[in-house]
């Protein structure tokens, strides 16, 4: 309750008196009507009753009814007075009364269906929703189920521990339904089965789909991707290419070159891989990791060879760095190797060879020694790319420093266009817009990339999706001064498990205010009237939802097997807007999600053909194909 308004409750003061005045004077007429047994000279009235002011013209009769008006002016002074006496107590308790202040700590609570709106996560009633699915809402009058969902190009972070329903709830409708193009970390292929048919089908999302899968035998339903493709050999960027390359594979956790061996065996690394790719470009071929694993570990020669090979390279036949054909990277680590004492030599050979084992697996051999389609693809081939990363539980710490070095590259590769305007306005770098669905996102380890992109490759087209169990995971690889978080607009919460992760959802849930009223009255113990009466407001702070409350938000109904039959509840924030209590949406609970995940995924990967994105196409774009593509720009 806020503190009275002093001009409010004049007004209502005012009111009261005037209805005070009415409802006295229309009592004086009945009675004088009463009195004069309702003679038929006093006028019509409607079964009796006559207008509130009659009886002031009927004092023409006052002569013969002298004691009945007597009566009546007596009554109306003491009505008057009374009624003035009335407004004025009223007024001075009003304001002698405690006031309150109900936002003084804080004016935090959930978002009402007009606040919901307002985020753009509920449309239009009629409207039909686009975008990623964030979870849902119940109307608390109705008890329908409406779905959230955000097509902005701003990102979106999930917390939810395992088993919690982000699967069933968040991930797969969102796979079901995004038209663009999609790289999904699919951990045990469980999406592929469930939503690869509908988003390869001409009748669904029409997008070309590939699974990647470096650990799989299956060869035919899997597509290749060799990470070196990707380096522009013959182009100044290849230095930087190939460092870039290099600094993934020697750093498979992302917690930075923290040692000698590591600095060392990057920087060899980086001459060798130059030195293959430039070796297979001569071949008429594409070096892969296995060919540097190889060449560094030729058992059929001395490896001093393969570092003179290096030193003596004729590399640069387009005299591009101005060295007598000698290319300088690749040269200036061979000669530091040699300068390296043997020991220090060997260790660095070890440690670069140790980073490279996992090419030596005939299965991931295969699976990186070509590339059935270019990062450049997912965004600008023919038609929208769905790209499946799949690994197997068993192989998924063995497969870590490939999948790491394949999004740190579809990150890289995709922002090297140039962003440009026209009229004021961005054009699209790329042809389609491309989701990063990445499921238990911490796992992967610190990719600095990805965090200092997240601030700017909305300008390209892509939106992140970024799913943890819980806040704990996500600083135990990125510090407890991540911005991952802040850069993500909209962030979703199931039920944490972690104090941790319940504090901060209750930090970020805001604080409320909270009046409590206290009333004195003092007297003697059985007297008809208390001496005094005092009434007092106190306000305190107090979380929207508390660290508890919040760890005890509604579970999801399961069954014997464990199996999600009913949803639970969610917290969604929503930058600049109030608090979403919402509820878990099941997509298995849906008749079109359940048709299209019916669907039967292809038998073997498409491969794409890529069509190059120009200004031109750019241009002919109309406002509305830009938001259909891009949304918000």
């Amino acid at each position: 309750m806020s503190a009275p308004s002093p001009r409010t409750d004049r007004l209502i003061a005012l009111a009261g008196f005037g209805l005070a005045i009415v409802a006295l004077n229309a009592g004086l007429t009945q009675f004088v009507a009463a009195r004069l047994d309702y003679h038929p000279a006093l006028g019509a009235s409607l079964g009796g009753v006559y207008p509130p002011w009659a009886w002031i013209a009927w004092q023409e009769w006052y002569a013969t009814a002298s004691t009945t008006f007597n009566i009546v002016y007596l009554v109306l002074l003491a009505g008057l007075a009374l009624s003035i006496t009335a407004a004025v107590l009223w007024l001075g308790k009003r304001h002698r009364s405690a006031t309150a202040h109900d936002t003084l700590h804080g004016s935090a609570h959930w978002a009402d269906e007009s606040e919901i709106r307002a985020t753009g996560l509920l449309p239009a009633p009629g409207s039909k929703g686009e975008g990623v699915y964030v979870g849902g809402w119940t109307h608390a009058k109705t008890g329908d189920l409406h779905y959230l969902r955000h097509n902005g190009p701003e990102h979106v972070a999930a917390l939810a521990p395992t088993r919690s329903g982000k699967g069933v709830g968040l991930v797969v409708p969102t796979c079901l339904s995004w038209p663009a193009s999609m790289v999904l970390n699919d951990r045990k292929g469980e999406l592929w089965n469930l939503t690869a048919g509908w988003r390869a089908s001409p009748d669904g999302a029409n997008n070309i789909v590939m699974k990647f899968n470096p650990s799989s035998p299956n060869y035919e339903g899997c597509v290749c991707f060799n990470p070196l493709e990707e380096i522009r050999i013959g182009d100044r960027e290849e230095v930087g290419d190939t460092m870039n390359v290099t600094q993934i594979i020697v750093d498979p956790d992302g917690k930075g070159l923290v040692d000698h061996w590591q600095k060392t065996a990057f920087a060899f690394l980086t001459g060798a891989l130059l030195h293959e790719c430039y070796k297979a470009r001569a071949e008429g071929r594409t070096a892969s990791l296995y060919d540097v694993l190889m060449a560094i570990t030729d058992p059929r020669r001395d490896v001093i060879e393969y570092y003179e090979e290096m030193v003596k390279n004729q590399h640069d036949t387009a005299n591009l760095y101005a060295n007598g054909g000698q290319h300088p990277a690749v040269a200036a680590e061979g000669r530091t190797m040699l300068n390296k004492p043997e020991d220090e030599r060997g260790s660095v050979l070890s440690t670069a060879v140790s980073y490279l084992s996992l090419y030596r697996d005939p299965i991931v051999r295969h699976h990186t020694s070509r590339s059935d389609f270019r990062i450049m693809d997912l965004m600008n081939a023919e038609r929208p790319v769905s790209l499946y990363l799949v690994s197997r539980d068993e192989d998924k710490d063995r497969m870590k420093p490939l999948l790491r070095l394949i999004l740190n590259q579809i990150v890289r590769v995709l922002l090297r266009p140039e962003i440009e305007f026209k009229d004021g306005r961005q054009l699209p770098p790329h042809k389609h817009r491309l989701l990063l669905m990445l499921d238990e996102f911490p796992s992967f380890g610190k990719l600095e990339i990805v965090q200092e992109a997240l601030a700017f490759i909305a300008g390209y087209g892509i939106k992140a999706y970024l799913i943890m169990q819980d806040i704990a995971q996500l600083w135990a690889a990125y510090g407890r001064d991540e911005t991952i978080t802040s850069n993500c607009n909209v962030r979703v919460a199931y039920a944490p498990n972690k104090i941790e992760t319940a504090e901060w959802l209750s930090k970020i849930s805001g604080t409320k205010t909270e009046l409590k009223w206290q009333i004195t009255e003092s007297g003697k113990r059985f007297g008809a009237i208390a001496d005094s009466f005092s009434r007092s407001a106190q306000e305190t702070s107090r979380p929207l939802i508390t660290p508890d409350e919040t760890m005890r938000l509604r579970a999801p109904v399961k069954s014997p097997k464990g199996d999600i039959t009913e949803p639970g509840d969610m917290l969604v924030f929503v930058a600049g807007h109030a608090p979403i209590m919402g509820t878990q949406s099941l997509f298995f609970r849906d008749p079109t999600f359940l048709s299209r995940s019916k669907l039967t995924p292809p038998a073997t990967s498409e491969a794409p053909r890529r069509v190059e994105p120009s200004a031109n196409d750019a241009e002919r774009l109309t406002d509305a194909e830009r938001a259909a593509l891009w949304g918000a720009v």
